[in-house]
């Protein structure tokens, strides 16, 4: 069960990479973020900002690793940006899946309800949803007291910001 929620509103791809960039700056050591929402929902252009508030020097571009299944990034932590569209909970142990769940990296798993009951019971789930324009709606669900006060730390910047 969820321990806090945190809802926004970002009116542009900007704006969703930028919530991504204010989180990445906010986490302090590895913690699996499930990514959900439909194809075009802003996912990846969230990773990306995500990438950038680690620090991630580019290049490689963030891009979605749907054909390789998983990009690995190096930044003040390091970040696995994985896809589970193409792979089912059966397919995890030969991509390496689990050994990317130490605890030292952020692993960023774009359509992670595809794996549910595999992901760790810490974690932090963001949903993004489409909305009118290039607007996106935002539900963050903390599971364990890490993610929790990362999303009271980063609501604190969506209020600035106006995401709330």
């Amino acid at each position: 069960m969820p321990t806090r929620y945190l809802h926004l509103t970002t009116r542009s791809s900007a704006e969703t990479r930028a919530l991504g960039a204010a989180l990445g700056r906010l986490l302090q050591r590895g913690l699996v973020i499930a990514l959900g929402g439909p194809l075009g929902g802003g996912k990846t252009r969230f990773v990306q900002g995500l990438a950038q508030g680690l620090e991630v020097v580019e290049p490689p571009y963030v891009t979605s690793p749907t054909y390789t299944l998983v990009h690995v990034h190096h930044g003040r932590l390091p970040l696995y940006h994985a896809d589970a569209y193409r792979i089912g909970e059966a397919d995890l142990e030969g991509i390496g899946f689990y050994d990317l769940l130490d605890g030292t990296a952020v692993v960023a798993v774009e359509w992670a309800a595809r794996i549910a009951g595999q992901l760790p019971e810490e974690r932090l789930e963001v949903t993004l949803v489409p909305l009118e324009a290039d607007h996106r709606r935002v539900e963050m669900a903390a599971y364990g007291l890490d993610a929790a006060l990362l999303l009271k730390d980063l609501e604190k910047i969506a209020r600035e910001r106006q995401w709330v």
